[in-house]
């Protein structure tokens, strides 16, 4: 009687490889410590993040009320909701101008909050 060893060897290719890494690394834990150049970018992407996020809700729901406005206006037989169509019209048109100063003004004050960290960290990275 003569025994036989069968084994299966399979090997994947190196596409296959960085892919199983990359899922692997999704849900691995975080091994390794944020560098100075990683965290200046996240610095500066969170300078303007919040702001966008705000003036981008403030304009689209503006944009809205400025298009339900504009409907109660121009609809034939709803002579009753005229006045406040036009109302609800000025009032998205005012949103949806004050957009960008929101934006602005959020920035501006965030970067103002990150700068000092931010130079501390551009002076370090630049030496």
């Amino acid at each position: 009687m003569e025994e036989t060893k069968e084994t299966f060897t399979y090997t994947y290719s190196a596409k296959e490889q960085e892919e199983i890494k990359k899922i692997r690394d999704k849900y691995a834990p975080p091994t390794k410590e944020e560098t100075t150049l990683e965290r200046l970018r996240r610095l500066d992407r969170s300078a303007t993040r919040g702001a966008s996020v705000v003036s981008t809700v403030v304009g689209t729901v503006s944009a809205l009320i400025f298009g339900v406005g504009m409907s109660c206006a121009m609809v034939p037989g709803w002579e009753e909701y005229f006045i406040p169509g036009i109302a609800a019209g000025i009032v998205g048109i005012i949103g949806v101008i004050a957009a960008y100063p929101i934006y602005a003004r959020m920035a501006k004050r965030k970067r103002e909050k990150l700068s000092p960290e931010i130079l501390r960290l551009s002076e370090e990275l630049m030496k």
